[in-house]
């Protein structure tokens, strides 16, 4: 187990955010947190990346406490992909190259240099590599502080609904990497997602928060209509196709799937 919560708790002021929420994170493994807005999916990566201080409960990496890492150790270990963060005035290469920062010393290497060009590479950002961040589109910036926080090499990745402002085309482009980049290193990923079906597709285990707690921990195969309906509220048909669950939302007043749930 690379990374693992225990009866973790979160408030803000008097608002109870996240009550004993405890899961472990596998090598080569990702985990899709999920459920619906103010369910505390943002301030759970929060806590895990120690942005936030939890009221309650421990983080776990690779077998040491969290809290007796030291900031750089924590930097080196765990990248985090904001959902929102503001774009400066400063060139895509140099926004890339900043998530080398806690590895390098006196001075820019010229492998920090070539991983920040291979970054860049996988992310098919080359052609922007001279363009400054604060006139790039919401998409391609989110492209860009993905490639930061991969060029990091970290251990463990938390992203944030790390696909919202992204095309059709880079959605599923930014999670194949993901997941192959997972898969073909000694790393995690937890990330936060609204699109089920897009998670279904790309991550190996889902996470549903609700009122603060996980109601549910399941893989692929658990994924069940009774869950969805239990996490969202809302009825739902669950269908697969191509070993994937595929999920639908009912009209209310019908009662029905639509025909286009069925699998052909």
């Amino acid at each position: 187990m690379i990374l693992s919560v225990e009866g973790l708790s979160f408030s803000y002021g008097d608002l109870k955010v996240l009550r004993d929420v405890s899961f472990g994170v596998r090598t080569h493994e990702v985990v899709a947190v999920m459920g619906p807005n103010g369910s505390g999916k943002t301030t759970l990566l929060r806590c895990m990346n120690r942005l936030l201080t939890p009221d309650g409960g421990r983080i776990r990496l690779l077998g040491r406490d969290m809290e007796e890492y030291s900031r750089r150790e924590v930097a080196c270990s765990m990248s985090y992909v904001a959902q929102r963060s503001e774009p400066g005035r400063v060139t895509a290469f140099d926004a890339v190259l900043l998530g080398r920062k806690p590895h390098i010393g006196w001075r820019v290497s010229r492998r920090d240099l070539e991983l920040t060009q291979a970054a860049l590479h996988r992310l098919d950002l080359e052609h922007l590599s001279l363009r400054y961040t604060d006139s790039m589109s919401g998409g391609e910036y989110q492209k860009v502080c993905i490639a930061r926080a991969l060029v990091g090499q970290p251990g463990v990745m938390l992203l944030d609904e790390p696909t919202a402002s992204l095309d059709l085309r880079n959605q599923l482009s930014i999670l194949r990497l993901l997941r192959t980049i997972v898969r073909g290193h000694d790393m995690c990923a937890v990330v936060t997602m609204h699109d089920l079906n897009l998670a279904f597709r790309y991550a190996d285990r889902f996470l549903f928060l609700k009122d603060g707690g996980i109601m549910a921990s399941v893989d692929r195969a658990g994924i069940t209509e009774s869950v969805i309906e239990e996490a969202y509220g809302v009825p739902v048909s669950v269908s697969w196709h191509q070993d994937h669950p595929f999920v639908l939302p009912l009209d209310d007043n019908s009662g029905d799937a639509p025909e286009t749930a069925h699998d052909h």
